[in-house]
């Protein structure tokens, strides 16, 4: 494993990381290599406690091994169930004749009273976002509403007033309701586009908190672990995808309590001694031991948190929890993480490098 280039610095961007924004992704080259030279067929599925935007279940599918996701975003799971099943393929005719009737459309639809929302979005802007997930709910329980949810969910703060993804400043855009369906039309021919075809094998995704995991929820024994944690201080995932949770239905607020190193709760502590992180990792990789194969590989893609002007070291944390679980703690890998690529990259804590810890029972 040392012996393998782990910055990837000629890694091409996925095809999906053009659609539908999410801070700090996975590079599809992390997944993939773990699970080439990690998984040797013990066990039953991959499994990825804190999944994102799905990246380790699609590298699972793509070798046609079962897989599972868990995280507690439901914006985060929809992308992820988006990724790994099957477009249908009238989806695409689907999207034309909602936007056409959203246009033609002379049934006043009512704006949902969402926070803030004259300050976030045009009044134009809220009708016809009103009108598309009104037409798009016509569609519940079919086989194509969540990947038209995707579509709707990629564009939410393109259109409104919020300067970018990673920041919370007012920015008129100059957008206007046709810009509304020009993106979901375009949103929904990328996505087609970038569709792998036919699933090699069975990824479930789970909307809950890992932490809450439980036997039922696991269709067998885990052969290999692959994911990237939230870590004290770095992202506040919940905080990105507000406005879409709110726009979707769900409850931002309830996601943000239940987040795991979302930054906020760190600056209003005098001093942090990454106590917090420790215990909800060690928790979670005592929950996983039982469920492991005997043998199988754990690998966590992790970066070090600077709060109150100290550095924490997340990979050590994971490192020692892990082997008071029971694992072994076969080796820490580092790489740089290609600026180009960065999500974005917090003032007060800059991450320029990561660490992939790799345990074993």
């Amino acid at each position: 494993m040392k012996s393998i280039e782990w910055n990837f610095t000629e890694a091409k961007a996925s095809p999906f990381s053009s659609i539908h924004p999410y801070p700090a992704k996975f590079i599809n080259e992390i997944p993939a290599t773990l699970i080439k030279n990690l998984w040797h067929g013990q066990g039953d599925f991959v499994l990825d406690p804190f999944c994102g935007s799905g990246v380790t279940l699609e590298e699972a599918q793509r070798r046609g091994i079962s897989s599972v996701g868990i995280d507690l975003n439901p914006i985060a799971c929809l992308i992820s169930r988006v990724r790994t099943n099957q477009l249908p393929e009238a989806f695409l005719n689907i999207c034309e004749a909602i936007v056409k009737d959203c246009q033609t459309l002379d049934t006043i639809i009512e704006v949902p009273a969402l926070p803030n929302i004259d300050h976030w979005f045009k009044a134009d802007i809220q009708e016809a976002l009103a009108k598309l997930k009104h037409s798009i709910d016509n569609y519940k329980g079919t086989e194509v509403y969540d990947a038209l949810l995707y579509c709707f969910s990629s564009i939410i703060v393109k259109v409104s007033n919020q300067d970018s993804d990673t920041r919370y400043a007012f920015r008129d855009k100059g957008k206007t309701a046709s810009d509304v369906y020009s993106y979901f039309l375009l949103s929904a021919r990328k996505l087609t586009k970038a569709m792998m075809g036919n699933p090699h094998a069975e990824a479930r995704v789970l909307n809950k908190n890992s932490l809450k995991l439980t036997s039922e929820d696991l269709p067998g024994k885990i052969g290999l672990v692959v994911t990237s944690p939230p870590y004290p201080n770095a992202y506040e995932y919940w905080l990105y995808h507000k406005y879409r949770m709110y726009w979707l239905g769900f409850n931002p607020i309830q996601v943000k309590n239940e987040e795991i190193g979302a930054r906020a709760q760190y600056f209003k502590k005098s001093k942090y001694e990454g106590y917090d992180f420790a215990i909800q990792m060690s928790e979670l990789l005592s929950m996983l031991y039982p469920y492991c194969s005997d043998d199988a590989y754990l690998c966590f893609v992790i970066g070090r948190s600077k709060i109150h002007g100290e550095i924490y070291c997340n990979d050590k944390i994971i490192a020692e929890i892990g082997m008071n679980a029971g694992f072994r703690h076969i080796t820490t890998l580092q790489r740089e993480i290609n600026c180009k690529r960065k999500s974005f990259n917090l003032s007060h804590a800059r991450i320029k490098d990561e660490y992939i810890v790799i345990l074993q029972k």
